[in-house]
């Protein structure tokens, strides 16, 4: 299933000049041949007060993303189906909340601290981890950064990375560029993805699409699993 390379949520905030300017980023998008899922913050904070805007919410539950992480739960679900089927290997991030790392000391973002509370930082039911799955806990917002994850790629042979979670313009944002660093192909599920605003979530895709990921619809990518896939070009 072919689509154009800037047929994305995107369109109604991207100019024409714009778009002009960015034709040199213009490329095949694809998946490398040995995939990880790599499952960025799915954890009960980000859905907590239900499917409401995030503005309405943040009063109470100043973490929610609320009616976007809720929209995204059905197709990350089915994301996380198509994986387990392909026996593709699936990697989590959360908060670190253990009392030994001190993680009051740390933080991911200038965001006006949470009370580290575990069940909060849990990962939500509909994505509940399965054996052999790894939880990988992390200090900052990359999910790389100061972590075993690539240790672990490393030793299954990994060559690119599929990315769910959240939130877009932050985690998800961190660990698609540090991935693209250390020289993973990075593909990103757009349906999968979500963000407390959806300025924040389109402008990053937009860019991230553009240096550093490949943005995919998930028929997309249930397409490219099918067929056989090429390595990273040298």
């Amino acid at each position: 299933m072919a689509i154009g390379f800037e047929d994305h949520c995107w369109k109604d905030i991207v100019t024409p000049e714009i778009l002009k300017t960015y034709t040199p980023y213009h490329r095949e998008t694809y998946i490398g041949q040995r995939p990880a899922l790599l499952a960025i913050d799915l954890y009960n904070l980000a859905y907590e007060g239900g499917a409401k805007q995030p503005h309405e919410l943040v009063d109470t539950y100043k973490s929610s993303c609320g009616i976007y992480a809720h929209n995204a739960i059905k197709p990350t679900q089915e994301l996380f189906a198509l994986a387990r089927a392909l026996k593709i290997p699936i990697f989590y991030t959360t908060t670190e909340t253990r009392k030994e790392a001190k993680p009051d000391a740390v933080h991911a973002t200038n965001r006006q601290r949470v009370k580290i509370d575990p069940k909060a930082f849990e990962i939500k039911e509909e994505f509940k981890p399965e054996a052999g799955d790894v939880v990988i806990f992390k200090e900052r917002a990359s999910g790389f950064f100061g972590t075993p994850l690539v240790a672990h790629l490393t030793q299954l042979g990994i060559d690119s990375v599929m990315v769910c979670g959240e939130s877009t313009s932050g985690c998800v944002r961190a660990s698609c560029v540090d991935a693209y660093s250390l020289g993973y192909h990075v593909s990103i599920a757009e349906e999968c993805v979500f963000d407390r605003s959806p300025l924040s979530h389109k402008v990053n895709l937009f860019d991230l699409h553009h240096k550093y990921s490949d943005v995919m619809t998930l028929d997309e990518i249930k397409e490219h699993l099918k067929q056989e896939r090429p390595r990273k070009p040298a």
